[in-house]
């Protein structure tokens, strides 16, 4: 496989945002989740709806010729409106998603230590996620530092600090 880059997101990146949820929904190749019934949960819907918010940081991995093979962004919530992975207030909320042929090369990890290191920069003192149970990326979170803080049906609910 050739190589890639990661790179800052910014405001023009809201569409790699949202290819990367859909990929990050669609996990399983036995339950394939319609990129309309992706979008269309307001609880999905939040990780990119009005990004890039002031405290909103994310970044995107391209390929050699800089199409977004993956991303991965934080956010923050609140208690009235939480994400599936919310903490508490204050503590940003994380999501990666890789195209399926860029799985297991490094990506998602690379994705997930930029986010981890940005997070630290920008003084946060933990990240949270929501993985399915099941789910590969859950040992590359506890091989990243992430450790279950609780389960919520079938999604485990992961935390590190970062600080």
């Amino acid at each position: 496989m050739a190589g890639y880059r990661i790179r800052e997101a910014g405001p023009a990146d809201a569409l790699a945002l949202t290819e990367a949820l859909v990929e990050a929904a669609n996990w399983n190749p036995d339950r394939a989740r319609p990129r309309v019934a992706v979008l269309s949960d307001p609880i999905r819907r939040q990780y990119i709806a009005g990004w890039q918010r002031p405290a909103d940081a994310g970044f995107i991995a391209e390929d050699e010729l800089g199409e977004p093979i993956g991303a991965g962004w934080y956010r923050l919530f609140s208690a009235d409106r939480p994400g599936l992975g919310f903490i508490g207030t204050g503590v940003p909320e994380l999501i990666v998603g890789v195209r399926p042929v860029w799985r297991a090369q490094g990506v998602g990890r690379s994705l997930l230590q930029h986010l981890v290191a940005r997070a630290a920069a920008d003084g946060h003192a933990r990240l949270g996620l929501s993985v399915e149970r099941g789910n590969f990326a859950q040992r590359l979170y506890t091989s990243e530092g992430f450790t279950l803080l609780e389960n919520r049906g079938s999604t485990a609910v992961m935390v590190r600090s970062v600080a």
